[in-house]
């Protein structure tokens, strides 16, 4: 699975959890399902900050594009740390989930419209990057499973 890949897979993954997330009830699968969210989502971003930036930056010389997306990036990381210190069913917890969801989308729409296409039109070798993003991300679930 080249880079490219290796996110969209993410990306379609968490899509899949926000939508799920929409329908439960139970604050039990809320809190679950969150969990679930925010971990995945920790995982792609750590993979694409460590590895997959900085390789495509170089690559495509866009820097406006990367900084953007890093700040992209920074906001979800704030919405994910309040999400984890709250419970299900604590005011604003379901609006926190909902508005990280929207900001992923955004964030989902712009690699997909903007930065991969660019990142293609390179001569950068995507598989042997996704085998190392994909290395990187075992490597930090199973850590994070462990927490």
């Amino acid at each position: 699975m080249n880079a490219i890949e290796l996110l969209e897979k993410d990306h379609f993954e968490v899509e899949g959890y926000f939508e799920e997330y929409e329908g439960l009830e139970d604050d039990a699968a809320k809190g679950e399902l969150a969990r679930k969210i925010c971990m995945a989502l920790t995982v792609h971003m750590q993979i694409e900050e460590e590895i997959f930036y900085p390789e495509a930056l170089k690559a495509t010389k866009d820097g406006d594009l990367f900084d953007e997306a890093t700040v992209e990036h920074a906001g979800a990381k704030n919405l994910i740390a309040e999400i984890g210190e709250m419970e299900p069913g604590d005011d604003l917890y379901d609006a926190k989930v909902k508005v990280l969801g929207e900001q992923i989308k955004h964030h989902v729409k712009e690699e997909r419209e903007e930065m991969f296409p660019e990142v293609e039109a390179t001569k950068m070798d995507l598989d042997a990057l996704g085998a190392q993003m994909a290395k990187r991300k075992a490597e930090l679930t199973k850590q994070l499973a462990r927490a």
